[in-house]
């Protein structure tokens, strides 16, 4: 990504307010791939490592940073990244990663995770993610993410020591349950629904762009000496085809979030349920018919033993209620943050998509233009035949 695309991702950051961000004091490219061997008792086991080179820009924030620092990442430290990020800050819609694997594949695209052009792809996606993260408002000054681009020994065991990898598996245990709530957030309830549309319109787009895509390059490949336009034009479009998918990807995010707040009011839900039954419990034995033998034989508990439960079931319900308290607190924090980050999100989302459509529309009309002549051209030709 040049300076120019480096300087557009600053004004998407900020163009609700002007936030000092990371990315107004260093550049942040990830310039090339390596392929490397596991080790040498298996020739055949393969990784692709990607060099991340970090510059500051700014003389007064030199102190901060190394001046210029060089670092080799694997995809699954990406990943191990923005997990740590993503538990960290649930509240936020995350930067995807580019896909791991080809998704909506065709005939030109090749399905090999070593094909060149798929990782220089993938080289240019990740360095996405690393200036989304970077002109984040609120993720660019972490610092596992700074010690992510500074530091290639340690940095793995650093982010690990602060317990993350427990909260990780607690959050896929708490979305992995069907949640029902009984007082439901319309507003959340809109995102989600917006966020499943998102998702489903821009995976109709892609799916309908494989097939167009497809059949374009059947007639690239019958007539190769007159329609080579459309082989460039099927390249410009691959790279806007990763714009959306990275919004499709983010469409995953943005759900992601409105479970993460689903599971905080489930535990305001519950302890409030919690507080009620107490306070039935508490009502049931002052009349002194809690006990199994009150309820069998009639029995009433003595004043000491009905005292004694009372007295226990008060504290239950004191701690219940601070239970309550600091539920309440944690998820309208969670709802405030989370509001202020998905409207940044809705910004972001409409400059870059009305951009990234605008440039697919253009494309085609370039494409549209160049096959008009070249056609154009053929015609002559054969009217000029004698």
């Amino acid at each position: 990504m040049n300076a120019k695309e480096q300087r557009s991702m600053k004004n998407n950051g900020n163009i609700m307010k002007k936030i000092d961000t990371l990315l107004n004091h260093i550049e942040i490219t990830v310039s090339e791939s390596e392929k490397r061997n596991n080790g040498a008792l298996n020739l055949r086991d393969y990784y692709t490592v990607y060099l991340i080179d970090t510059k500051v820009t700014d003389p007064n924030f030199q102190h901060k940073l190394a001046k210029i620092a060089t670092v080799w990442r694997r995809y699954t430290e990406f990943e191990q990244l923005r997990d740590y990020l993503e538990v960290t800050y649930p509240y936020i819609v995350f930067p995807p990663l580019p896909e791991k694997r080809v998704m909506f594949g065709w005939q030109k695209i090749s399905n090999d995770t070593f094909d060149p052009n798929f990782i220089d792809r993938r080289r240019a996606g990740l360095e996405n993610f690393l200036l989304r993260v970077a002109s984040h408002p609120i993720l660019n000054w972490d610092t596992h993410f700074i010690e992510f681009l500074q530091e290639e020994d340690g940095w793995k065991e650093s982010v690990k020591s602060n317990g993350y990898l427990q909260l990780m598996e607690n959050k896929w245990k708490n979305l992995s349950v069907s949640i029902r709530l009984k007082r439901p957030d319309p507003q959340f309830e809109a995102f989600k629904e917006y966020s499943h549309n998102l998702y489903t319109n821009l995976n109709n787009l892609l799916k309908t762009r494989c097939k167009v895509a497809e059949r374009q390059y059947a007639v690239h490949k019958l007539h190769g000496n007159y329609a080579s336009c459309i082989d460039a034009a099927l390249e410009d479009e691959e790279l806007l085809a990763d714009q959306l998918k990275e919004y499709l990807f983010f469409a995953n995010s943005l759900l992601s979030v409105c479970k993460n707040r689903e599971v905080l009011q489930l535990q305001l839900e519950d302890s409030e349920e919690n507080i009620a039954n107490k306070n039935i419990e508490r009502t049931k034995v002052q009349q002194g018919k809690s006990g199994l033998m009150s309820r069998l034989f009639g029995a009433v508990d003595t004043d000491e033993v009905r005292e004694l439960k009372v007295n226990m079931l008060d504290q239950q319900i004191h701690d219940g209620a601070v239970a309550v308290n600091n539920n309440k607190e944690t998820l309208g924090n969670f709802s405030t943050k989370a509001l202020e980050d998905i409207e940044r999100f809705q910004i972001q989302k409409n400059m870059d998509l009305r951009e990234t459509l605008t440039s697919y529309a253009f494309l085609q009309l370039k494409t549209a233009k160049k096959g008009l002549q070249t056609w154009v051209q053929i015609r002559d030709c054969l009217l000029n035949i004698p």
